[in-house]
């Protein structure tokens, strides 16, 4: 997917419809002089809805359709007919999208199953036709409800991406050279940090014609739980994942160190994140001979870890061996 096409962030103004008023309709036939009330109810103003679908990645569609508005409900009629309901506005999203109102930051649901579907506006309510104040003191009311206004306002949607294994570390650490090389994924790869701005998603194949997904997320900074850089946009996409893999490059001046960073960073964004499942690769590691891995690993001995060279192949079915048995929670 290229990066001008993938959105995980949008702001969206959503209007619902206004309720149908009711009829004070009063029956009228040639030989039914007094015939009473018989307006019937106001239609229900249309909702706006979010509604999950599992083949999308992305909010692009509605980057640029920025207003929602949905129909109003018709009044009602004679013959206690009610008014039809305004047409809703359903607007299909990706799964692992959260809504949140703009204005308070309210946190107002997530869509996490496909076809699962959300009220982000509610219609407003059609008003009561005059058979409803109907009474032994009133016999014929001459007034109805008006219908209820609808709701209006700005609206913010976020994707958070859904995956298997998600691949935490430092920008340049060899994430999207491993995905390129597991998967069908084709991220922009270059030797300078930063170059992937927006995640990346892979199918893993593996034995059996069994599979995973898994995620190129952007490279992280120190302090990005603050916010510094794009950190808190990048972090957010890590809470969707099951397992997370953690990049350090065998030419890291302290693998320990960067290692306990990045663990740093997850915690104070949510503490929840270190429930995951998490495994370290020594990325790059066809430049270390195994005196410089064994003396990496004593650094590293309480530390589940695996050295791996996306660009030679080195120990690469044995990570995916690995990464299948944490996931399956087999070994």
């Amino acid at each position: 997917m290229a990066e001008n096409n993938f959105v995980d962030y949008v702001k969206i103004f959503c209007a619902s419809g206004n309720g149908g008023a009711g009829s004070a309709h009063l029956r009228r036939e040639k030989y039914v002089a007094k015939g009473g009330p018989d307006g019937g109810d106001g239609g229900r103003g249309g909702h706006v809805i979010l509604k999950g679908n599992t083949h999308m990645w992305t909010l692009l569609h509605l980057k640029y359709k920025k207003h929602i508005k949905a129909g109003h409900g018709e009044p009602g009629g004679r013959q206690c007919s009610s008014g039809a309901f305004g047409e809703d506005m359903i607007i299909e999203v990706p799964l692992g999208t959260i809504a949140r109102d703009a204005e308070t930051n309210e946190f107002l649901f997530e869509i996490a199953e496909d076809g699962e579907t959300e009220i982000i506006a509610e219609g407003g309510k059609g008003g009561l036709g005059n058979v409803h104040f109907k009474s032994a003191t009133n016999q014929t009311p001459r007034y109805a409800q008006p219908g209820e206004n609808g709701v209006e306002g700005w609206k913010i949607l976020e994707l958070k991406v859904l995956a298997d294994v998600g691949l935490v570390g430092f920008p340049s650490a060899g994430k999207s050279t491993l995905l390129s090389v597991v998967s069908a994924a084709k991220p922009k790869i270059a030797e300078y940090h930063f170059t992937t701005l927006v995640p990346n998603l892979g199918i893993v194949s593996y034995r059996d014609n069994q599979s995973f997904i898994m995620a190129d997320i952007p490279g992280i900074i120190e302090g990005a739980h603050k916010g510094k850089g794009l950190g808190l946009r990048f972090l957010r996409h890590i809470e969707r994942n099951s397992m997370l893999l953690f990049m350090v490059p065998a030419d890291s001046k302290g693998h320990k160190k960067e290692y306990e960073i990045l663990v740093n960073e997850l915690e104070k964004y949510n503490p929840e994140l270190l429930d995951k499942d998490r495994f370290l690769v020594i990325s790059k590691s066809d430049m270390l001979d195994e005196e410089l891995q064994a003396e990496i690993s004593k650094e590293l001995e309480d530390i589940p870890h695996m050295y791996i060279s996306s660009v030679s192949g080195y120990n690469i079915i044995q990570l995916k061996d690995q990464v299948w048995k944490i996931l399956n929670k087999t070994g």
